[in-house]
């Protein structure tokens, strides 16, 4: 009883300032527009009173400014207040020699304003899972990090440092790994050996188990049957786009039965494309809560990396020499290529991007990701982010549906949106305050002012000196290897 007077008491002293005199917080934001993302709408002369890790107060401001006092005042005026970002398609790795130059990674998230990101696997899947305690329990400075683990592939795949299956038994103990050692926070699954029966077995058990996936769709199989198998999200524009072809199915038959390869099959699948066929499937995307991660602006760059030079980017400053040879295998596999594959990769990465519009049509919920990280050449973490909202834009999305799928997407993924993706009591104090409106021109949010990540307070001057930090051990990282 005393325990529910106590929190009784609390309630109204929060709900009623008056009541009980000016309240105390950590941080006020004054005279600030905020920006609901829900609705897309601009919120102007508003204060946001910010306490330990928690919103608790949002309203007009000489209310909230009369009933709240606080440690320290961030003057909003003339700026914007935006929910923290989400990039939700990272990666990390390039075996244990690249730990500490993965790790230099973080800040450049932070200061791009990106307060969570999900890791969707790569070969050092228990030191991120390390690194998630770390981040969690305050002794690693990074945005909150949420990962799937170690990817679930067929035998002998590819791809380093993943669990590889066999037999539904295989995937049974893979799933009973993920979920009660590692506590992963969803599944990610991909094709490149994995037997496509075992594929969807795998989804249909990891939905039983409670387990949100994620992954690349076998060729083998259509989109539709990783949909009615419980995918909760489909990595990459590519395998969207590959629902709309009208003779799908016949096409994974012929794939299945190997009587095509990988390339005729493509070829075949861009042939069929049908904008007909393609909304009603992505209606039943919509229908049965599947989301699409694009990763548009990665793939654009891989397939145009015959066109742009890279050499003067100003984001590999921030790449460790290490991970930047990580690159070249991309790079070498483009040099390969002949005239007539350039031209045919050319024409599929504008063919895919088109149907972006075509999914927010049918209300399929986008989530922005950039799949940034080693491997993926010239992909620069944190900074890929605006690069990928604002490449939505350019390919029809309105300035708020970007944003929305930077800021609301992600926790709705997860079934959060009751802490994250709105500026409103109850919500996590993950920020971004810019000095631009981002509902008029997504590319405000590189305009950024402060960050506040877990209520603690990041200022320009403090995210100017992560930049610098990290280009510092950069350089020192390349100075050590370029020594004989």
């Amino acid at each position: 009883m005393k325990r529910l007077l106590v929190t009784l008491a609390a309630a109204l002293s929060l709900a009623s300032p008056a009541l009980a005199g000016p309240q105390q917080g950590d941080v006020i934001i004054r005279h600030v527009t905020v920006i609901d993302v829900e609705a897309a709408k601009a919120v102007a002369g508003q204060a946001v009173v910010l306490r330990g890790a928690d919103i608790v107060a949002v309203g007009d401001d000489a209310g909230v400014a009369k009933g709240w006092r606080a440690e320290r005042t961030i003057e909003g005026k003339e700026r914007y207040l935006i929910p923290g970002l989400w990039d939700m398609h990272v990666h990390f790795g390039g075996g244990p020699e690249l730990i500490e130059e993965n790790r230099a990674l973080f800040p450049l998230y932070v200061a791009n304003g990106i307060t969570t990101i999900r890791d969707c696997s790569g070969d050092l899947a228990d030191q991120v899972l390390a690194w998630r305690s770390e981040i969690a329990n305050g002794s690693l400075f990074g945005p909150r990090l949420l990962t799937s683990g170690a990817k679930i592939e067929g035998i002998a795949p590819v791809w380093k440092g993943t669990i590889e299956v066999g037999s539904e038994a295989d995937v049974d103990a893979a799933l009973d790994r993920l979920k009660n050692r590692d506590k992963v926070d969803f599944v990610k699954i991909t094709d490149n050996t994995l037997k496509p029966e075992l594929f969807l077995y795998a989804l249909r058990q990891a939905k039983a188990l409670g387990l949100r996936t994620s992954g690349h769709i076998p060729m083998a199989l259509t989109v539709e049957q990783a949909v009615d198998a419980g995918i909760s999200s489909i990595e990459h524009l590519d395998y969207a786009y590959n629902a709309g072809a009208k003779d799908e199915a016949a096409i994974a038959a012929d794939f299945a039965a190997g009587r095509i390869d990988r390339a005729e099959a493509n070829r075949r699948l861009s042939a069929g494309f049908d904008r007909a066929t393609a909304i009603a499937a992505y209606r039943d995307f919509a229908a049965k809560g599947v989301y699409v991660t694009p990763t548009l602006n990665g793939s654009r760059i891989l397939d145009y990396l015959d066109r742009d030079d890279h050499s003067m980017d100003a984001g590999l400053a921030y790449i460790g020499p290490k991970l930047r040879k990580t690159y070249d295998w991309r790079i070498e596999r483009a040099a390969k290529a002949d005239a007539a594959a350039i031209a045919a990769r050319h024409a599929h990465s504008d063919a895919v991007s088109e149907v972006l519009p075509m999914l927010a049509e049918a209300g399929v919920p986008i989530i922005a990701g950039t799949d940034a990280g080693f491997l993926n050449s010239f992909n620069y973490p944190g900074f890929g982010l605006h690069d990928e909202i604002e490449l939505f834009t350019k390919r029809g999305l309105t300035p708020a549906q970007a944003l929305a799928s930077a800021t609301r997407a992600g926790p709705a993924w997860f079934g959060w949106l009751d802490r994250y993706g709105a500026v409103k009591p109850g919500m996590a104090a993950n920020l971004v305050l810019l000095d631009k409106n981002p509902l008029q021109d997504i590319a405000a949010t590189r305009a950024i002012h402060t960050v506040v990540m877990r209520g603690q307070v990041h200022d320009r001057a403090a995210l100017d000196k992560m930049l610098a930090d990290t280009r510092a051990k950069v350089a020192a990282w390349k100075g050590e290897a370029a020594k004989p």
